[in-house]
């Protein structure tokens, strides 16, 4: 099925061997990338090229072969597979058409919202399924998971699927960020290295070669001479968004996180998720029972240091402008009042944001957060991270 590919790749000069070939086709026979031609992508260019120079003939070798694969509609894909039963039994997972979701209606509001949702917990008495009004599964009721809602509040459900919930009351766990994962770029690290500002101090255990041979010729004897060794004097303050819509995004974090505490030698940082409120936390282990107070970290750090928080900044809009509007918990202050208050601790700030920059204008919640911090949000590319390190040294 794949031959004609297999053609255009070496067509286009793309050295692939056989074994490479082999391994492309058992990761589709795994099912690593089912009915999504940007994991098809992806997953084709790992296990074909093997080196970042190709990666131009590579995609011009997938656009001759794969043209219009985007263009191929859902009942083309229904038509030609057999949908496993678990997945029809699973009623959450099923499609509206225009008009039954034209047949959903937001409830006027955040406000309206969560006092429905109070008055339905009142009145509710047990489980519910597949309904449109109480709190329960399946159904198009705003309270609940597994359903459809242009505008409701995810309760009891593992992940986000459609992305509407304006508020999501969970209990989650996250892990940690790894900050010695072997870096797959020096891109970053390059990036990085323009932020510096160079400065001697600590112990004399350096050698001053220069100082020793001027010390000697005066002398007339040896005269060793050291001095402190030259470190990066810039001070950082990185706080990383963590879970949740960043899942996707944990392998690049942390491999900024990486080459962050490998070039800062004066590097703090905190977990938040989503947006800034009135704690942070260094354990994602121990979130619940080891917070640090957001006010804490704003008088205990100077205003020499960086500040940078990295995130992908896709949350609902209530979440930065509305007191009440955070995940997990009810913040008495919004996300924008926590957020204005950081940049005017740390005049050097900072977003980085991993999503891709075509995609900002799309997002409510971006657009909010760029707003906050007057546009100096880059994207997690060389050119964005070059741009970011320029800003933060003025």
């Amino acid at each position: 099925m794949f031959r004609p590919f297999l053609d255009s790749l070496r067509d286009h000069a793309v050295p692939v061997s056989l074994r490479e070939y082999l391994s492309f086709l058992e990761a589709l026979k795994a099912g690593l990338a089912q009915f999504d031609a940007e994991g098809f992508y992806y997953l084709a260019r790992t296990t074909l090229v093997k080196d970042e120079r190709h990666i131009d003939r590579f995609d011009r070798a997938f656009a001759h072969s794969f043209k219009g694969l985007d263009a191929i509609t859902a009942d083309q894909v229904l038509e030609a597979v057999d949908i496993p039963p678990e997945w029809l039994e699973k009623m959450a997972e099923k499609h509206l058409t225009d008009e039954e979701r034209a047949k959903i209606e937001a409830l006027g509001g955040f406000e309206k919202l969560m006092e429905t949702l109070r008055q339905r917990l009142e009145e509710q008495k047990g489980r519910h399924q597949g309904g449109n009004k109480w709190v329960g599964t399946a159904g198009t009721s705003p309270f609940g998971a597994y359903g459809y809602n242009p505008e409701g509040v995810r309760i009891g459900q593992k992940e986000g699927r459609h992305g509407r919930a304006v508020k999501v009351w969970d209990k989650r766990e996250f892990r940690n960020l790894d900050d010695s994962v072997e870096l797959g770029t020096r891109n970053i690290k390059v990036a990085l290295k323009r932020l510096r500002h160079w400065a001697r101090d600590g112990a004399h255990e350096e050698l001053d070669l220069d100082g020793t041979i001027r010390a000697t010729a005066e002398q007339g004897w040896l005269d060793v001479k050291t001095r402190p060794e030259r470190r990066n004097a810039v001070k950082v303050l990185l706080f990383l968004d963590v879970g949740g819509s960043m899942d996707p995004y944990v392998k690049v974090v942390e491999e900024l996180f990486s080459a962050a505490k490998a070039e800062f030698k004066h590097m703090e940082y905190y977990y938040f998720h989503n947006c800034l409120y009135e704690y942070v936390w260094r354990d994602n282990a121990r979130r619940w029972s080891e917070r640090t107070p957001t006010w804490e970290v704003l008088r205990t750090y100077g205003s020499d240091y960086k500040c940078i928080f990295v995130g992908d900044a896709n949350m609902s809009p209530y979440e930065i402008a509305y007191v009440g509007g955070a995940n997990e918990h009810w913040n008495e202050e919004t996300g924008a009042t926590w957020l204005a208050r950081a940049r005017s601790q740390w005049p050097d700030n900072l977003w980085i944001n991993p999503t891709p920059g075509q995609y900002w204008d799309h997002s409510h919640s971006i657009r909010l957060i760029r707003e906050v911090f007057e546009d100096r949000m880059v994207s997690m590319t060389l050119e964005g991270l070059t741009e970011g390190m320029r800003l933060l040294r003025r």
